[in-house]
């Protein structure tokens, strides 16, 4: 092995991370928007990564959005094309470093042509991609409009222009994976059935923000581009239906603005740009329902707002009418402060760009709706319910910001329950920060009801139970094959029931509403974990794992791939994970183990961090050692690929076997890159891998190049779920060119099955 160029002594210091990010790091600041030449240079990097067979110049990305992610990263959403057109459900959400490195990828791939199997779950064969016949639309976009017009409000009027896009809109259907295969239909689990592409349509994917019938009318159709036809519709307004003096909180400091004739309620600290340049709350003063106005800013003379009692019906501008205002800036100032005090994220889409509310809308409304048009919320002022602005119905609502911002869940189906479930989780995790003292660094354990909407019921009765979803008599305690076909609201309780199961435990009592019969596991009753750690994996599976076709099974699996990176692979947090997801039916459940571990994991891979020498690997064995130029990232040996500064190949393999039962199989490893090349141009490179037993290859995990070093250990995790029931080779290639080296340190490489 010839000598490796030493690692820069001002990087040495640098290399002892620590085994997971630390729970509570917090988001960074706003990141810019991509230039043209940025968003070229990620996609390149992404068609690098995402070197396979089969992929030629008709794949390629289009970068969605930025976002910024725990200090030093930025979270990239990459929409999937064929022949240039978006694949619709189908993308990647890649997380970046400082230095452009990824640390972590995750995708839901539904690209034409790339199934890595003869057949998918199930025995489907994955359908032929389109011939560009298919692909040449014979309806035009104002035809697919007005098909779509039609169908959903032929007499309406448009509140904001209409839009179509021509995609591939992968026509799906729900599969049994072979380990179901005789599974009676009632005993059926989430993880039992996949998602497979039944065929390709061309469609227009019309988007309408319409009013009629005194009503608002937005709906997302997919008209088939080649007949006209409907394929599917769905509802796209995310609703709940059904020193200030608050209505629900008594007097509460809000923050306004000083104007040359006294004060409005906008506020200067918490957001910029937007319609207004700042935060606001503005006075519909009954504007319809069927096509509202904002109005403009609140305004008073002095600084005391509202009396704190329900609307009475008169003006919208004297204290009485400033109520349902006080408890929209006091519910938007802690929503705000929530997310920015404990996570660090700003405003709804994490870049701080200002939102608002517009209160009074229309008459005795019973509604409080976001509107993702203008990134605003409107507030009725109730007749069946009292005034809408309560704490949790303002969270519920702006946490659709954040979702619309990050994963953007499809809202139907399944992924449209994830959707209204993180809105309830947001609204509940915003009540408890400001019952509780809004303030501080952490959710609180207390302060909120877990609850939705209580306090604007009439009757006593909330809109929705948390702990026990199916006491409003529509929704599911746990996951069924026919969730999919449930209304968003209540296709949404298993997701909250978890939710609430992973933050508070369970009950082993079968009277209690909080008992789950799927917890078969010692203990009987669950150990929650707390809401602040609850809301730390939610939030992070949620903007960096979640896709827009996320579905409960994919949920879970991102769900604990965030507890398994904030605590660890074996943490009471993983652990908790699994078994709150187990409790409303999604995975197997597992022990609770005095160490955290659970009692089952199992890691597939030998020697993964090389203190046995060669032990478990194959190929280019010799550069495994320990080396005074470059420190491990845990015990005493590693394996130092490249550091040649001449050509040359090197490789590492081991084949490990994934169990047809598994839950999940999670790959991690630690991966250090410093490079001697200056130049902006790849030369250097190392390919992680899996081929199957034969030696085809199944899929390109990650390239790393001499463009992405990085001071100290980046540790890297890909979930691995989707290859279970086959042994596969995990493969390491390292490749350099003639000169200046590139150093790819690897060690503590895992693939932990549960």
């Amino acid at each position: 092995m010839n000598p490796r160029t030493p690692w820069p002594a001002a990087a040495i210091a640098l290399t002892l991370a620590a085994p997971h990010a630390p729970a509570a790091q917090l988001m960074a600041a706003p990141v810019a928007v991509a230039t043209p030449q940025d968003a070229a240079g990620l996609v390149a990097r992404l068609t690098a990564l995402d070197a396979r067979p089969g992929l030629t110049n008709d794949y390629s990305f289009r970068i969605s959005s930025q976002h910024p992610g725990v200090v030093g990263q930025k979270i990239t959403r990459a929409q999937h094309t064929y022949k240039g057109l978006r694949v619709f459900g189908s993308e990647s959400v890649v997380v970046t470093d400082a230095s452009g490195d990824i640390v972590s990828v995750s995708a839901s791939d539904r690209r034409p042509g790339l199934a890595p199997q003869a057949t998918t779950p199930g025995g489907v064969a994955p359908p032929a991609p389109p011939t560009p016949d298919q692909l040449t639309p014979t309806l035009s976009a104002d035809h697919a409009i007005g098909n779509a017009v039609r169908a959903v409000a032929p007499a309406g009027s448009h509140r904001w222009p209409p839009s179509a896009e021509l995609l591939i809109y992968p026509m799906m259907k729900s599969a049994r994976t072979a380990a179901a295969a005789g599974k009676p239909e009632d005993q059926l689990n989430a993880l039992d059935l996949e998602e497979v592409v039944e065929r390709y349509a061309l469609a227009w994917l019309v988007q309408l923000r319409m009013a009629q019938d005194g009503k608002l009318v937005y709906y997302d159709v997919v008209v088939d581009a080649r007949d006209g036809a409907i394929l599917t519709r769905w509802p796209a307004l995310q609703t709940v239906t059904g020193v200030g003096h608050s209505q629900y909180n008594g007097q509460v400091p809000i923050s306004t603005s000083a104007t040359a004739t006294g004060f409005q309620m906008l506020d200067g600290t918490r957001g910029a740009g937007g319609r207004f340049g700042a935060m606001a709350i503005t006075n519909a003063n009954h504007s319809s329902p069927n096509n509202p106005d904002p109005g403009a800013i609140y305004t008073n003379a002095s600084n005391t707002w509202g009396d704190g009692q329900q609307y009475s019906g008169g003006s919208t501008t004297d204290a009485n009418g400033q109520t349902a205002a006080v408890n929209a800036l006091w519910g938007l100032m802690n929503t705000y402060d929530t997310h920015k005090n404990v996570l660090g994220w700003q405003s709804l889409d994490g870049n701080n760009t200002a939102t608002h509310i517009a209160a009074h809308v229309g008459t005795a409304y019973d509604n409080a709706f976001y509107d993702d048009s203008c990134k605003c919320m409107y507030i009725g002022d109730g007749n069946s319910f009292t005034s809408l602005g309560v704490i949790d119905v303002i969270g519920h609502e702006m946490s659709h910001g954040v979702t619309a911002a990050t994963a953007d869940l499809v809202y139907t189906g399944e992924s449209g329950g994830l959707n209204e479930s993180h809105s309830d989780i947001g609204g509940e995790m915003v009540e408890a920060y400001a019952r509780a003292g809004a303030s501080g660094a952490a959710i609180p354990a207390s302060g909120n009801d877990w609850m939705m909407g209580a306090e604007i019921s009439r009757n006593g009765q909330p809109l929705r139970w948390m702990y026990k979803p199916s006491k409003d008599g529509a929704s599911p305690d746990a996951w069924s094959a026919g969730l999919k076909n449930l209304d968003v609201h209540y296709s949404s309780g298993p997701n909250n029931r978890m939710f609430y199961f992973l933050a508070q435990g369970s009950s082993a009592d079968a009277a209690s509403d909080r008992h789950s019969p799927y917890l078969t596991r010692a203990p009987a009753a669950m150990s929650g974990i707390g809401a602040d750690k609850a809301y730390r994996i939610w939030f992070k599976a949620l903007t960096t794992k979640f896709t827009a076709s996320t579905n409960y099974a994919d949920a879970r699996n991102k769900v604990l791939q965030a507890a398994q990176e904030l605590y660890g692979a074996g943490s009471r947090e993983a652990v908790a994970v699994q078994r709150a997801y187990a409790a409303i039916n999604v995975g197997a459940d597992v022990d609770e183990a005095g160490d955290g571990g659970g009692g089952e994991a199992v890691e597939r891979v030998v020697n993964g961090g090389f203190e046995d020498g060669a032990a478990g690997w194959s190929g280019s064995t010799r550069v495994i050692g320990a080396h005074g130029a470059q420190p491990p990232y845990e015990g005493a040996r590693y394996a130092w690929l490249g550091g040649n500064g001449r050509r040359s190949t090197e490789t590492l393999t081991q084949s490990v076997q994934i169990p047809a039962n598994a839950a999940s199989a999670q790959l991690s490893f630690a991966l250090h890159i410093d490079s001697a090349e200056t130049s902006n141009t790849v030369y250097d490179t190392l390919t992680v891998s899996l081929r199957a037993a034969g030696g085809a290859q199944l899929a390109t995990l990650a390239t790393y190049t001499n463009l992405t070093p990085a001071a100290g250990y980046q540790l890297r995790s890909f979930d691995l779920l989707p290859f279970k029931g086959q042994s596969v080779t995990l493969s390491f290639v390292m490749r350099e060119d003639r000169s200046k080296q590139t150093s790819f340190v690897l060690d503590k490489v895992s693939l932990l099955t549960r």
